[in-house]
């Protein structure tokens, strides 16, 4: 496989890392959040779940083995109560943007296109869990946040 292709697998797998935290994220989310925002919660959580069965697709045609979902992940913060779950499923939003600028700079042609689909994608849900947007979404040496750790979390 040529360095340019593993490059791309690399990035590949690490946004299905991040969709398969984001879809356990959007469990602990969806348990906490109010009645109010509970249809924007599967929105995304249904989001997350395609954007993960696509990618398995895509990791497999470039012939890498899928990467696995944990049986658990480690949340960033506590989620005792609604609002908490709302900044969670902001979090997570913002983590899979990075995981995605990433692979729209490792990435060419279509799946360049759809990496940077998801990456918008991800920063609008962002957006409307925080009310507010980032400088520069996905990237966060720009937007003057700190990175997300190499292993995604939810």
């Amino acid at each position: 496989m040529s360095e340019e292709k593993d490059r791309e697998l690399r990035a590949l797998q690490a946004a299905l890392a991040a969709e398969h935290a984001a879809v356990y994220g959007y469990g602990i989310v969806g348990g906490r959040i109010g009645d109010g925002k509970r249809a924007e919660a599967r929105t995304a959580y249904d989001a997350h779940r395609a954007r993960r069965d696509a990618l398995v697709r895509e990791v497999k045609d470039l012939g890498g083995r899928p990467v696995a979902a944990s049986a658990g992940y480690a949340l960033p913060f506590q989620v005792p109560d609604p609002a908490a779950a709302v900044r969670l499923a902001a979090e997570l939003e913002d983590r899979v943007a990075g995981v995605y600028a990433d692979l729209v700079r490792a990435a060419g042609g279509g799946r360049r296109t759809l990496a940077a689909e998801a990456l918008r994608e991800a920063a609008v849900r962002a957006v409307r869990w925080r009310g507010e947007s980032v400088a520069f979404p996905g990237l966060a040496e720009r937007a003057g946040t700190t990175p997300p750790s190499a292993a995604p979390t939810a």
